[in-house]
Protein backbone atom coordinates (compact mmCIF):
# COMPACT_ATOMS: atom_id res chain seq x y z
CA UNK A 1 0.00 0.00 0.00
CA UNK A 2 1.21 3.35 -0.71
CA UNK A 3 2.63 5.48 1.82
CA UNK A 4 0.46 8.25 3.02
CA UNK A 5 0.35 11.59 5.03
CA UNK A 6 -2.38 11.36 7.92
CA UNK A 7 -4.42 14.37 8.79
CA UNK A 8 -6.84 13.64 11.43
CA UNK A 9 -7.72 15.28 14.87
CA UNK A 10 -10.34 12.46 16.19
CA UNK A 11 -9.70 9.43 17.40
CA UNK A 12 -13.02 8.20 15.58
CA UNK A 13 -13.55 10.16 12.44
CA UNK A 14 -16.64 9.21 10.63
CA UNK A 15 -16.12 9.93 7.13
CA UNK A 16 -12.85 9.79 4.49
CA UNK A 17 -11.10 11.91 1.88
CA UNK A 18 -8.54 10.28 -0.66
CA UNK A 19 -6.44 13.23 -2.06
CA UNK A 20 -4.22 13.09 -4.98
CA UNK A 21 -1.31 15.55 -5.55
CA UNK A 22 0.09 16.54 -8.89
CA UNK A 23 2.68 15.24 -10.40
CA UNK A 24 6.17 16.21 -8.98
CA UNK A 25 4.52 17.05 -5.50
CA UNK A 26 3.95 14.64 -2.98
CA UNK A 27 1.74 14.17 -0.01
CA UNK A 28 3.04 16.83 1.55
CA UNK A 29 1.52 19.23 -0.66
CA UNK A 30 -1.91 19.98 0.08
CA UNK A 31 -1.71 19.13 4.29
CA UNK A 32 -1.73 23.41 4.51
CA UNK A 33 -5.35 23.06 2.15
CA UNK A 34 -6.49 20.38 4.36
CA UNK A 35 -5.54 22.09 7.71
CA UNK A 36 -7.62 25.19 6.26
CA UNK A 37 -10.79 22.99 5.72
CA UNK A 38 -11.07 22.77 9.67
CA UNK A 39 -13.15 19.72 9.33
CA UNK A 40 -12.14 17.55 12.44
CA UNK A 41 -14.62 14.90 11.76
CA UNK A 42 -12.97 13.76 8.25
CA UNK A 43 -10.04 11.58 8.35
CA UNK A 44 -7.62 12.85 4.97
CA UNK A 45 -5.06 10.39 3.54
CA UNK A 46 -2.66 12.09 0.98
CA UNK A 47 -0.74 9.08 -0.27
CA UNK A 48 2.43 10.08 -2.06
CA UNK A 49 2.89 8.91 -5.45
CA UNK A 50 5.24 6.48 -7.03
CA UNK A 51 8.40 7.88 -8.91
CA UNK A 52 8.29 7.32 -12.43
CA UNK A 53 10.01 8.30 -15.36
CA UNK A 54 8.37 10.91 -17.28
CA UNK A 55 8.69 10.68 -20.74
CA UNK A 56 6.95 14.66 -21.35
CA UNK A 57 9.87 15.62 -18.80
CA UNK A 58 12.64 14.10 -21.38
CA UNK A 59 12.62 11.26 -19.14
CA UNK A 60 13.61 12.65 -15.98
CA UNK A 61 11.92 10.71 -12.39
CA UNK A 62 9.56 12.25 -10.26
CA UNK A 63 6.65 11.55 -8.17
CA UNK A 64 3.55 10.71 -10.61
CA UNK A 65 0.62 8.91 -10.77
CA UNK A 66 1.84 8.03 -14.43
CA UNK A 67 3.43 8.70 -17.76
CA UNK A 68 2.56 11.81 -19.25
CA UNK A 69 3.23 12.08 -23.01
CA UNK A 70 1.43 15.64 -23.60
CA UNK A 71 -1.23 17.81 -23.01
CA UNK A 72 -2.93 18.07 -25.94
CA UNK A 73 -6.85 16.16 -26.22
CA UNK A 74 -4.95 14.23 -28.73
CA UNK A 75 -1.42 13.44 -26.48
CA UNK A 76 -1.50 9.42 -26.00
CA UNK A 77 -1.92 8.56 -22.82
CA UNK A 78 -0.35 5.56 -20.30
CA UNK A 79 -2.88 3.26 -19.72
CA UNK A 80 -1.18 0.92 -18.19
CA UNK A 81 0.08 3.48 -15.32
CA UNK A 82 -3.39 5.16 -14.98
CA UNK A 83 -4.99 1.74 -14.44
CA UNK A 84 -1.86 1.00 -11.55
CA UNK A 85 -2.70 3.65 -9.46
CA UNK A 86 -6.65 2.76 -10.25
CA UNK A 87 -5.11 -0.19 -8.13
CA UNK A 88 -3.77 1.62 -5.33
CA UNK A 89 -6.28 3.78 -4.70
CA UNK A 90 -8.63 1.06 -4.67
CA UNK A 91 -6.26 -0.04 -1.42
CA UNK A 92 -6.38 2.75 0.21
CA UNK A 93 -10.12 2.62 0.21
CA UNK A 94 -9.88 -0.41 1.29
CA UNK A 95 -7.64 0.29 4.21
CA UNK A 96 -9.77 3.03 5.15
CA UNK A 97 -12.81 0.59 5.11
CA UNK A 98 -10.37 -1.26 7.87
CA UNK A 99 -10.46 1.65 10.16
CA UNK A 100 -14.47 1.57 10.56
CA UNK A 101 -15.41 3.88 7.41
CA UNK A 102 -17.72 2.54 4.99
CA UNK A 103 -17.05 3.54 1.72
CA UNK A 104 -20.26 5.47 1.29
CA UNK A 105 -18.73 7.58 3.49
CA UNK A 106 -15.32 7.88 1.74
CA UNK A 107 -14.82 10.71 -1.29
CA UNK A 108 -11.60 10.69 -3.18
CA UNK A 109 -10.07 14.14 -4.60
CA UNK A 110 -7.04 15.07 -6.85
CA UNK A 111 -5.31 17.99 -8.01
CA UNK A 112 -4.17 17.94 -11.94
CA UNK A 113 -2.96 14.69 -12.46
CA UNK A 114 -3.88 13.10 -8.92
CA UNK A 115 -7.84 14.75 -9.64
CA UNK A 116 -7.40 12.22 -13.26
CA UNK A 117 -6.84 9.28 -11.50
CA UNK A 118 -9.37 10.33 -8.85
CA UNK A 119 -12.00 10.90 -11.35
CA UNK A 120 -10.67 7.71 -13.17
CA UNK A 121 -11.08 5.55 -9.75
CA UNK A 122 -14.08 7.04 -8.35
CA UNK A 123 -15.83 6.64 -11.71
CA UNK A 124 -15.19 2.41 -12.08
CA UNK A 125 -15.23 1.87 -8.34
CA UNK A 126 -18.24 -0.86 -7.79
CA UNK A 127 -19.23 0.37 -4.16
CA UNK A 128 -20.51 4.08 -3.86
CA UNK A 129 -18.77 6.57 -3.01
CA UNK A 130 -19.44 9.99 -1.09
CA UNK A 131 -18.05 11.94 -4.43
CA UNK A 132 -15.65 13.03 -5.99
CA UNK A 133 -13.36 16.28 -6.46
CA UNK A 134 -11.38 16.98 -9.44
CA UNK A 135 -9.33 20.13 -9.39
CA UNK A 136 -7.57 21.68 -12.27
CA UNK A 137 -7.96 18.68 -14.16
CA UNK A 138 -9.54 16.39 -17.07
CA UNK A 139 -11.09 13.18 -17.67
CA UNK A 140 -8.51 10.74 -18.52
CA UNK A 141 -9.16 7.86 -20.87
CA UNK A 142 -12.28 8.64 -21.89
CA UNK A 143 -13.14 6.25 -24.55
CA UNK A 144 -13.37 3.49 -22.11
CA UNK A 145 -15.58 5.26 -19.32
CA UNK A 146 -18.74 3.80 -21.66
CA UNK A 147 -18.01 0.46 -21.01
CA UNK A 148 -16.14 0.32 -17.40
CA UNK A 149 -18.05 3.07 -15.47
CA UNK A 150 -19.84 1.75 -12.49
CA UNK A 151 -23.76 1.56 -11.50
CA UNK A 152 -22.94 2.18 -7.96
CA UNK A 153 -21.86 5.40 -9.20
CA UNK A 154 -23.69 6.98 -12.00
CA UNK A 155 -25.19 9.55 -9.61
CA UNK A 156 -21.72 10.30 -7.68
CA UNK A 157 -22.06 14.07 -6.57
CA UNK A 158 -19.05 15.52 -8.91
CA UNK A 159 -17.03 18.89 -7.86
CA UNK A 160 -14.71 20.11 -10.76
CA UNK A 161 -12.79 23.67 -10.00
CA UNK A 162 -10.67 25.21 -13.10
CA UNK A 163 -8.51 28.75 -13.48
CA UNK A 164 -9.38 30.19 -16.06
CA UNK A 165 -5.52 31.36 -16.69
CA UNK A 166 -4.38 27.64 -16.40
CA UNK A 167 -1.91 27.07 -19.22
CA UNK A 168 -0.76 23.66 -17.87
CA UNK A 169 -4.36 22.12 -18.59
CA UNK A 170 -6.22 24.81 -20.43
CA UNK A 171 -9.77 25.28 -19.30
CA UNK A 172 -10.83 23.96 -22.81
CA UNK A 173 -9.49 21.03 -21.58
CA UNK A 174 -11.46 20.80 -18.30
CA UNK A 175 -14.66 22.21 -20.04
CA UNK A 176 -14.61 19.03 -23.11
CA UNK A 177 -14.39 16.76 -20.07
CA UNK A 178 -17.54 18.31 -18.09
CA UNK A 179 -19.02 17.66 -21.54
CA UNK A 180 -17.94 14.36 -21.59
CA UNK A 181 -18.97 14.05 -18.36
CA UNK A 182 -22.80 15.50 -18.91
CA UNK A 183 -22.93 13.44 -21.83
CA UNK A 184 -22.79 10.12 -19.42
CA UNK A 185 -25.25 11.28 -17.36
CA UNK A 186 -23.38 12.44 -14.97
CA UNK A 187 -24.34 15.55 -12.57
CA UNK A 188 -21.00 18.01 -12.75
CA UNK A 189 -20.86 21.12 -9.90
CA UNK A 190 -18.56 23.13 -11.69
CA UNK A 191 -16.50 26.14 -10.68
CA UNK A 192 -13.97 28.63 -12.07
CA UNK A 193 -11.68 31.08 -10.68
CA UNK A 194 -9.67 33.76 -11.85
CA UNK A 195 -6.08 31.66 -11.14
CA UNK A 196 -3.50 29.74 -13.17
CA UNK A 197 -2.49 26.11 -12.35
CA UNK A 198 -3.37 26.60 -8.44
CA UNK A 199 -5.66 26.51 -6.09
CA UNK A 200 -7.44 29.77 -4.32
CA UNK A 201 -9.27 30.84 -1.09
CA UNK A 202 -12.61 31.01 -2.48
CA UNK A 203 -11.83 27.69 -4.36
CA UNK A 204 -10.63 26.23 -0.61
CA UNK A 205 -14.30 27.62 0.80
CA UNK A 206 -16.33 26.06 -1.75
CA UNK A 207 -14.22 22.51 -1.23
CA UNK A 208 -15.59 22.88 2.53
CA UNK A 209 -19.03 23.55 1.44
CA UNK A 210 -19.15 20.61 -0.90
CA UNK A 211 -17.70 18.20 1.49
CA UNK A 212 -19.75 19.36 4.48
CA UNK A 213 -22.81 18.73 2.10
CA UNK A 214 -21.57 15.09 0.64
CA UNK A 215 -19.93 14.50 4.46
CA UNK A 216 -21.95 15.98 7.04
Amino acid sequence: MLDYIKVSSQQHPTACVIWLHGLGADGYDFEPVVEMLNLPHIYFMLPHAPYKKITMNNGYEMRAWYDLFGLDKDSPQDAVGIKASQTEIKALIAHANTLGIPTNRIALAGFSQGGAIALHTALRHTQTLAGVLALSTYLPLKHTLPAQKSIENQSIPIFMAHGIADEVIRIDTALSSRQQLQDAGYAVEWHEYPMAHSVNANEIADIRQFLLKILP
